[in-house]
């Protein structure tokens, strides 16, 4: 479902269990859209949902694991969806649409790269 919604807008506090929202997405917007079409709950914060599943090593990343990513020790300040072979899909920013992005071979992701978790009911 992530992926049908390439080219959406990115908009602040944009996305819900039924769509976008404002016209668009934000990073868990997305990502709690996403899921609810698995069936999976999750909210609409970043760092919650960093906390709402399994830890998963990256060597051992599916599809649809949420990755997440920020500097320091809080919590997480981004979250993508993950494709396949280094691949994410997110909506990164205002100004942007949900996209693509080769997060395991970027410089800037993978400095910032906190960790993994498959969620679960």
């Amino acid at each position: 479902m992530a992926l049908r919604q390439i080219g959406t807008p990115y908009v602040w506090g944009g996305g819900s269990r039924a769509g976008a929202t404002g016209g668009g997405f934000d990073c868990s917007g997305l990502a709690l859209y996403a899921w609810s079409r698995a069936g999976i709950t999750l909210p609409h914060y970043t760092g919650s949902q960093f906390a709402k599943g399994t830890k998963i090593p990256f060597s051992q990343l599916r599809p649809g694991d949420l990755v997440f990513f920020g500097g320091g020790n809080g919590d997480p300040t981004h979250v993508g969806i993950y494709v396949k072979d280094g691949v994410m899909v997110h909506a990164p920013k205002t100004g942007d649409v949900v996209r693509k992005v080769d997060f395991a071979h970027s410089a800037y992701y993978r400095a910032r790269y906190r960790g993994a978790i498959r969620p679960s009911a």
